[in-house]
């Protein structure tokens, strides 16, 4: 038993420091992301990816002295992208959901905000399956909208469109092809209602909340391999918080807490 335990005992700094010296330094952390979501993630008129999931992003890259890299996906293949190694992080608005949970790490959360409906102005739609029976609702293709409308409406007769990205659920919305849609609160009021193609149309009905399938909140999407960049990014989302540079951000964008609870 004690040359066991002695044989252990030297095994375990080499296994330690043979670890050590695989880690990876994370020089450089690349950041998927599906710049169609204002004011979280967009482009400017010069193409420079902007908004509030970018600054974060920015941010928590420099304190991991890292070089950050953005990488733009649509938002249905962020997962399969992810694992197959193209980023390092999906940084894009993602809600931490239990099946996502299944498949990635999370980190912890960014922020929470609440879901909505939008519709014509005096259209008298709600968000319930009964309102919502023989209409067209659109969502974005691969996020919690998209199965949070196919669980509870498409069964009883909604017709549920989806579509690669935001904006192009806005322009058939404003086309007359769909009814409504559904999406974040803060991105419809910030992205679509306050601005001119918005025109017209408001929230229907009140917040939808779902936790299973609308998730608790926003995370950036990490591979359960990768733990010391979890360990890494959560450390310098507790600093920002912590130190006050979490609320400078978001008042660029925000009058209000989008941190949530």
């Amino acid at each position: 038993m004690k040359k066991v335990a002695f044989s252990l005992a030297l095994a375990l700094p080499l296994t330690l420091a043979a670890v050590g010296a695989f880690a990876k330094e994370w020089s450089t952390v690349r950041f998927g992301v599906d710049a169609s979501y204002a004011p979280f993630e967009s482009k400017s008129p010069d193409g420079t990816l902007v908004g509030f999931d970018i600054d974060l992003g920015n941010e928590i890259c420099h304190r991991l002295n890292a070089k950050c890299v953005w990488i733009e996906q649509d938002f249905d293949g962020m997962i399969p992208a992810l694992k197959a190694k193209k980023f390092d992080g999906v940084l894009s608005s993602m809600s931490m959901t239990p099946q996502r949970a299944e498949q990635i790490a999370f980190s912890t959360k960014l922020f929470k905000t609440p879901e909505r409906l939008v519709a014509k102005q005096g259209s008298g739609i709600l968000p319930t399956a009964e309102s919502l029976k023989g209409k067209t609702v659109g969502v974005e293709q691969g996020s919690t909208e998209e199965t949070f409308a196919k669980a509870y409406w498409e069964p009883t007769g909604t017709k549920v469109v989806s579509y690669q990205n935001q904006d192009q659920v806005y322009a058939d919305l404003v086309s007359g092809r769909l009814d409504a849609t559904m999406q974040d609160a803060v991105q419809a009021n910030q992205g679509f209602l306050n601005t001119p193609r918005g025109a017209g149309f408001a929230f229907a009905g009140k917040e939808l909340d779902d936790p299973k399938i609308l998730g608790t909140g926003v995370g950036i999407g990490m591979r359960k391999e990768d733990t010391d960049l979890k360990v890494k990014v959560d450390k310098a989302i507790a600093d920002m918080i912590k130190d006050g540079t979490y609320k400078k951000i978001e008042q660029k964008y925000f009058d209000f807490d989008v941190y949530g609870g």
